[in-house]
């Protein structure tokens, strides 16, 4: 039987040969996190989330409020409208929708309406984030796409709001109208924005690099 590095040690003392005992590494080098592992990760997330705001754009614009106006006499959505809309349209919109139409418009606002600016959102914020390397500069343009999803959740509960008065004010008419124009508006320096941030990280990867041996005088 092998004696314990106890007995070892009282039979022959200093002499004794105690075997050397080393604990496993706790750390796998197989999972390590690698720059390029990140870059492709955010690669990946980029492009889902690309998918998916052009999926729920066109799902929204293209083909629900399309769909609705079928239940407004052929009267377009205010969220469609990229000029704004005056209170006289939104008295015929109103005259034209009964409550379930208008619950419909509601719904759409609460689902795919809240959805696409958040989705789109995030996406833009981490392209930007990615490819933008300059703070004052990435900051910047972090601010289009966030006033953008800010404007239109806040442009929905207007356009809700606007619909389901009682009796239509001005006002009602005038916030929903502004935040509608806003919102287009921030989408297309949103998309502008995001563009830029690629074309900058293309420039700077096609740049040459300077000499090796090169001395400013």
């Amino acid at each position: 039987m092998a004696k314990t590095p106890a007995q070892r040690i009282k039979k022959h003392g200093t002499n004794a040969v105690v075997p050397q005992h080393q604990l496993p590494s706790v750390i796998n080098p197989s999972t390590s996190r690698t720059p390029q592992k990140a870059q492709s990760n955010s690669t990946l997330i980029l492009i889902a989330g690309v998918v998916a705001s052009l999926f729920l754009f066109w799902y929204l614009h293209l083909l629900t409020l399309n769909q609705l106006t079928q239940l407004s006499n052929g009267l377009a959505m205010p969220d469609s409208l990229v000029g704004g809309f005056d209170q006289g349209f939104v008295e015929q919109l109103r005259a034209a929708m009964d409550e379930d139409a208008r619950g419909q418009l509601n719904y759409v606002h609460k689902t795919a309406g809240t959805l696409f600016p958040l989705i789109f959102g995030f996406t833009w914020l981490l392209l930007i984030g990615t490819n933008v390397t300059r703070k004052s500069l990435r900051w910047a343009m972090w601010a289009l796409p966030v006033l953008f999803a800010a404007v239109r959740l806040w442009g929905n509960s207007a356009i809700d709001s606007m619909m389901s008065s009682d009796t239509l004010d001005a006002g009602q008419v005038a916030l929903a109208s502004s935040l509608t124009v806003a919102g287009w508006v921030l989408l297309v320096l949103s998309l502008a924005a995001g563009v830029a941030a690629v074309f900058l990280v293309r420039k700077r990867a096609s740049a040459p690099a300077p000499a090796a041996g090169h001395v400013r005088s």
